[in-house]
């Protein structure tokens, strides 16, 4: 057992705070082996066609210029395997770089100079020129394609249950809306980078990659390079944000293992901020939700179609539509989702992938059917309460999304709204309250930690996993911390190399569940260790006690008698250095039987200019059931971050594309905008208290995405109260308002 030795639920600065605000903290392109050569990006200027000429020698003449690679000079034996298949593509056939002389879409990599100095390789690629076929024919724009739209390759979503089409034509109260999102870019601060290096001698790489997992890197190069994976080692200690962009290896490593085997020098590449537009996105989606209900507001039918982009090349599919099935009790419900295929590279998970998307039109059909049903949009949400998942049939592992809505309103002051729009006024701006739900899965994968304790009493903890802000490396200390009963500041984690246990890519918001489970288990597995040896070392204090009657506390382990023995001395009493316990975690059985979601109430007001039509958010408050909170500073910090993108997606996230040539063109952070210090007010968040015992051994369910999800329809909602004004395509600017 554990005395007062608790970190698991307590506020707790980051342990890798002090690095990254003093710069001790690498990032990838920080990493300089020696003899590093540089390498620059050329990228297509057409949608669709093939490259029929390149002329490099002016560029291949710019002294300190190494080489140029292209589909014509790649060496065999660094050319992608083409019986290689990327296990976390999506169905169809993966994108593989200077393979051919195809164009895929516009920003396709189809050269890399290599020189002594970035701003040589940089100069050099601008005399690249290259000249193309172009196809006619091409598109880009999911609406004008929808004829295109395909089941193909698509899981089949829940099963229709009862008859929604007789039971919304029967019911007295109904709506039918379409929604459009656009497509979205992640843009984290750090460009994708990476830093190879090929040891010819031993047949392996090294290789400082920007990833959310390094054994996504790692299967990767050693998959089409034909490599055993020992051969292939994958640094990746501290990453400047990801939000999904970083699931699976992008481009440049490619680029930089290719150069590195090829020129037997280690070779940096790194992405300029356009070209971080040039690869994966949240898809746009246009979705058709037809909703009904009695004169009560109690739900009759739920249908919701999507239909949402994808490449050409590869079935990129997320979880839009499923949402709508699960969320409210309603026993006809009928789903549909379809892919449209168009000249775009392959989208990625974004941030709550298909869940803020999803939401977002289910959130706004719900207001609307309040409105018409005229009941508040709290109180229809409460009479149309599920307590349980429609969609499986199954209980939830716990949810307290009811305390959600009343722990927000308390404090938002929803009781103060007036139903009419443009009823409230503050100067020359309208008022509007607005609100939806939110929903996410709280999963658990397979996972790894090792566990070793010295006999000076320092603990290490590791995990191949990662930490992309979120504050991994702080709550899986807390976790050991607490577990095996050591100070925190004899902690430490370690993450990010393809040498320590294997953990899944950091994403889904599972993490804390299932990289954190297996810290807990490694600890406790530790705890038995040292109390073996310590009835070895110590008898006359632990040989006839059970395990279950000492106390761990304070690096020492203590029975009945008060008498307490520090670790380092059992470990020195026994002759060693160490101890080391290596465990696999994995989720248990009974999960099965369960449904496990975190959930969410979100609050927002906004303030609009009756003039100019200007968008103003003072106040936010996002509620969230999330389980075990392993730390509420991080945890409030997880939930600001994707409040604040929630904003972005509601009022100015929209990646602009060129039909006439398929090129983004505002691929740049002055013209794609996103939510800044100016547009961010007050955001109040509240933890809901939540005991979860079947999610994973923690409690914890994940927040990483929750708080981004039901924003942008809240704030849709809030737009329509203050203006009567309903805006159905994002993002909500002020021209659609005065419209």
């Amino acid at each position: 057992m554990i005395a007062d030795t608790n970190y698991i639920g307590k506020s707790t600065r980051r342990v890798d705070g002090r690095k990254k605000v003093t710069g001790q903290a690498p990032y990838i392109a920080e990493f300089n082996p020696a003899d590093l050569v540089h390498g620059y990006i050329v990228n297509s200027t057409i949608a669709r066609g093939r490259i029929t000429a390149i002329h490099k020698d002016k560029a291949l003449n710019v002294p300190g210029v190494r080489e140029v690679f292209t589909h014509e000079n790649v060496p065999p034996e660094v050319k992608i395997n083409s019986d290689y298949t990327d296990p976390l593509a999506p169905p169809g056939s993966p994108f593989r770089p200077l393979y051919d002389d195809n164009i895929l879409y516009n920003g396709q990599p189809v050269a890399l100079v290599v020189a002594d100095t970035f701003e040589t390789a940089a100069y050099a690629a601008g005399l690249v020129k290259i000249e193309y076929e172009a196809e006619e024919g091409y598109e880009v724009d999911i609406r004008r394609n929808l004829e295109q739209a395909t089941h193909e390759d698509v899981p089949e979503p829940p099963e229709p249950r009862g008859n929604a089409a007789e039971a919304y034509d029967s019911s007295e109260v109904k709506i039918e809306t379409e929604y459009y999102q656009p497509r979205e870019y992640h843009n984290p601060m750090e460009t994708f980078a990476s830093v190879a290096s090929w040891n010819e001698e031993e047949g392996s790489f090294n290789i400082y990659d920007k990833i959310q997992g390094v054994s996504s890197s790692q299967g990767y190069i050693a998959g089409i390079f034909n490599l055993e994976k020992e051969k292939v080692r994958v640094i990746s200690p501290f990453i400047g944000g990801a939000f999904g962009s970083g699931l699976r290896p992008q481009y440049q490593l490619f680029f930089a293992a290719m150069a590195s085997k090829a020129l037997k020098l280690p070779v940096k590449v790194v992405m300029t901020r356009t070209q971080m537009f040039t690869f994966g996105h949240r898809p746009a989606c246009l979705q058709r939700v037809k909703l009904s209900a009695d004169k009560k507001g109690k739900l009759t039918s739920i249908r919701h179609e999507a239909f949402s982009e994808t490449s050409r090349f590869e079935k990129f599919n997320e979880t839009v539509v499923d949402w709508s099935g699960l969320m409210y009790q309603c026993e006809n419900v009928e789903l549909d989702y379809q892919l449209v295929p168009v000249d775009v590279y392959t989208p990625l998970d974004m941030r709550a992938p298909g869940g803020s998307t999803g939401m977002y039109a289910l959130e706004c059909a719900m207001d609307e059917l309040a409105v018409e049903a005229g009941v508040d949009p709290l109180e229809l949400r409460i009479i149309n309460y599920a307590e349980k998942d429609q969609n499986e049939d199954k209980p939830y592992s716990s949810k307290e999304l009811k305390a959600c809505y009343q722990r927000a309103a308390e404090k938002f002051g929803w009781q103060n709204r007036n139903a009419k729009s443009r009823s409230i006024k503050k100067g020359n701006e309208l008022v509007g309250y607005g609100m939806a739900s939110g929903v996410w899965e709280a999963m658990q994968q397979k996972s790894s930690a090792k566990a070793i304790l010295t006999s000076e009493g320092k603990l290490t903890v590791s995990s191949g996993t990662a930490d992309i802000g979120t504050g991994t490396y702080t709550i899986m200390s807390q976790i050991a911390a607490e577990m095996l009963g050591i100070s925190l500041e004899h902690v430490e984690f370690k993450l990010g190399d393809s040498t320590l246990p294997d953990a899944p890519i950091e994403g889904g918001s599972w993490t804390a569940s299932s990289v954190g489970s297996a810290v807990k288990l490694v600890c406790s597995a530790l705890q038995e260790k040292i109390f073996e040896l310590a009835t070895q070392t110590h008898p006359d204090i632990f040989e006839n006690k059970l395990f279950e009657d000492v106390v761990f506390d304070n690096g020492q382990i203590s029975g009945n008698s008060g008498t307490a023995v520090s670790f380092s001395e059992i470990i020195t009493a026994a002759g060693r250095k160490s101890l080391e316990v290596q465990v696999n975690s994995e989720p248990e059985d009974n999960r099965e039987n369960y449904s496990c979601y975190t959930h969410s109430c979100v609050m927002v007001e906004v303030n609009i200019d009756e003039d100019t039509g200007m968008i103003s958010i003072p106040k936010v408050v996002s509620a969230i059931a999330g389980g075990k909170i392993l730390n509420p500073k991080t945890a409030e910090s997880q939930i600001i971050g994707g409040v604040t993108w929630g904003i972005g997606m509601a009022l100015e996230e929209e990646g602009m594309m060129d039909s006439r040539n398929g090129r983004i063109m505002n691929a740049n952070l002055a013209e794609y905008h996103v939510a800044v210090h100016a547009d961010v007010k007050e955001i109040d968040v509240i933890f809901v208290e939540e005991q979860d015992d079947i999610v994973n051994p923690l409690g914890a369910k994940g927040l990483g995405e929750i708080g981004i999800v039901g924003v942008a329809a809240a704030i849709a909602n809030a737009v329509y109260n203050a203006t009567g004004k309903r805006v159905r395509d994002l993002p909500i600017t002020l021209d659609k308002v005065l419209e």
